[in-house]
């Protein structure tokens, strides 16, 4: 009768994804109504969601101690962390990301072509504005994201981005970034470049409430 009270045996935990600043995986945000409205029709982006939840958290490691956390929402964009640590208190900026347009890559050579010659220009011109050249290095940055989905699932995705900015005004400043994706599935790559636009955000511009 002692069968009756063997132990289970542990199951091996997987990793959980990434938190911050209250930001997790089937959390909830909410924008600032006010400051939208008022900044929207400068931007690129339209109709931003006041509400968003999110799908998705992934993860870039750029150094031992620097990271990028994407918290995927369900209105076609991302909030990015930059942090220099684990903790909220290392947090050094937040960008509110909506992608724009995703460009399959179908052949070695266009992919080879994007990552020579195409991502690392003096400047974008997109929806008819210019943006500038941010970072000073003449090569895409090489990183891997690490992404956690609501399913339990896990995938890595090799990426090659370069990053613009154009000034609105004095006080804000649209983003625009380039990355090109790799994705390895069933041997086979899969490939995309991808246009995003971005804004940075204070922790008044949000809120997290779930």
């Amino acid at each position: 009768m002692f069968g009756w009270f063997k132990k289970k045996e542990q199951q091996p935990q997987k990793p959980s994804s990434p938190e911050v600043l209250g930001l997790r995986l089937g959390g909830a945000i909410e924008l600032d109504d006010l400051k939208f409205r008022l900044i929207e029709e400068y931007l690129t982006i339209e109709g931003a969601a006041r509400t968003q939840l999110i799908k998705a958290v992934g993860e870039v490691e750029l150094d031992g101690q620097t990271r990028l956390l994407r918290f995927y929402t369900d209105d076609d964009g991302y909030f990015q962390v930059l942090q220099n640590g684990k903790s909220d208190a290392d947090v050094a900026e937040v960008k509110l990301v909506y992608f724009y347009e995703t460009k399959p890559i179908d052949s070695d050579k266009q992919w080879e072509h994007w990552l020579a010659s195409e991502l690392v220009k003096p400047n974008k011109i997109l929806d008819e504005q210019t943006f500038y050249k941010v970072w000073e290095n003449e090569r895409p940055v090489a990183m891997t994201e690490k992404t956690w989905f609501e399913d339990g699932s896990v995938s890595e995705t090799d990426q090659f981005a370069m990053v613009y900015e154009r000034e609105i005004n004095p006080e804000l400043f649209e983003g625009l970034q380039i990355i090109a994706e790799e994705k390895i599935e069933n041997n086979q790559p899969q490939r995309s470049v991808v246009f995003s636009t971005s804004i940075d955000v204070s922790p008044t511009d949000f809120r997290v409430i779930g």
